[in-house]
């Protein structure tokens, strides 16, 4: 028999993480505690920078615009969350999935191509020190970081047309705590090929292309930095990547962690938890990553602490 076409849902349901009544108190604070911190971090973060004229450099224009990011990336999800929670009810309307789902891979894709862009910035500073500040003027900051937003927007209106396509019957339960796109497009009853090759191949491909200009400007930085004769010289080159690099290998590998154990595991729960990990996690700890690991950043934060008292 034939399954009936309802495109005309009103409404999905969030599982979220557990269904026990008693552990909502603890998730609840959990993600409000870490949401707070991603915000306040990466907005103290922002200012910091904004304040003190000596990071008016690309680098640090970068690292604003990825706060900036990651401060929109948390919050596509999280408050919806813990709106649910405190008001103990799961649905979410259909509009309001799309929105979240466009949104949520806009600033995804953001986050990506960001931290391509900011390992080109330090491939030039490092390799090509001398014309650093010719090659990185002004005019190709900006044009990058629009490049990235003209990508990043049109990938999440492609992939959100799609699933506006999609047909969905009964079954509108989403296992994870957000309208996540391989979630919802398996709970579509109608089969289309481009829309799987769409929404399964197209993010592979953002993804594997800015990883691979990642991987190409630091095997260029560790080949520049071995041809320095001289030990503080390779420090002082280490030490400008490194808490990029550490926060290129935290994206990246709870990604891929993500979408290893989204394969191998037939939990959709267990998928979720795993998502916590890129989605909450990573946008909270950045801003501790470049805090800690960065003394232009640190005397920064500290300026303007004392300015604000």
């Amino acid at each position: 028999m034939e399954l009936r076409n309802n495109t005309r849902i009103s409404e999905f349901l969030l599982l979220g993480f557990s269904e026990d009544p008693e552990l909502q108190p603890l998730i609840y604070g959990l993600f409000l505690s870490m949401y707070l911190t991603t915000v306040f971090g990466n907005l103290l973060i922002i200012l910091a920078i904004i304040s003190d004229s000596h990071l008016h450099t690309p680098m640090y224009f970068f690292l604003s615009n990825l706060s900036f990011v990651d401060i929109c990336f948390t919050s596509t999800t999280v408050p919806k969350m813990l709106v649910n929670i405190q008001t103990q009810t799961r649905a979410i309307t259909y509009a309001g999935c799309i929105t979240q789902m466009y949104f949520f891979l806009l600033f995804g894709e953001l986050d990506n191509f960001l931290l391509a862009v900011m390992a080109y910035d330090r491939f030039v500073a490092i390799c090509h020190p001398l014309h650093y500040t010719v090659i990185m003027n002004r005019p190709l900051c900006m044009l990058l970081v629009l490049l990235s937003w003209i990508v990043s927007v049109l990938h999440a209106l492609l992939q959100s047309l799609m699933v506006l396509q999609l047909s969905f019957c009964t079954e509108l339960e989403i296992p994870h705590f957000f309208c996540e796109l391989n979630q919802v497009a398996q709970l579509a009853c109608s089969e289309n090929i481009l829309n799987d090759l769409v929404v399964h191949f197209v993010p592979v491909l953002l993804g594997t292309s800015s990883l691979a200009g990642i991987i190409y400007s630091y095997s260029k930085i560790v080949s520049s930095i071995h041809s320095i004769s001289f030990s503080q010289g390779r420090n002082k080159a280490f030490s400008t990547c490194a808490s990029h690099l550490s926060v290129v290998s935290l994206f990246y590998c709870t990604g891929l962690g993500v979408y290893l154990s989204s394969a191998a595991a037939h939990s959709s729960h267990s998928s979720a938890t795993a998502s916590v990990m890129y989605t909450v996690v990573t946008p909270m700890l950045n801003p501790f990553i470049y805090s800690l690991r960065n003394k232009d950043v640190k005397r920064a934060l500290k300026r303007f602490c004392l300015g604000e008292l």
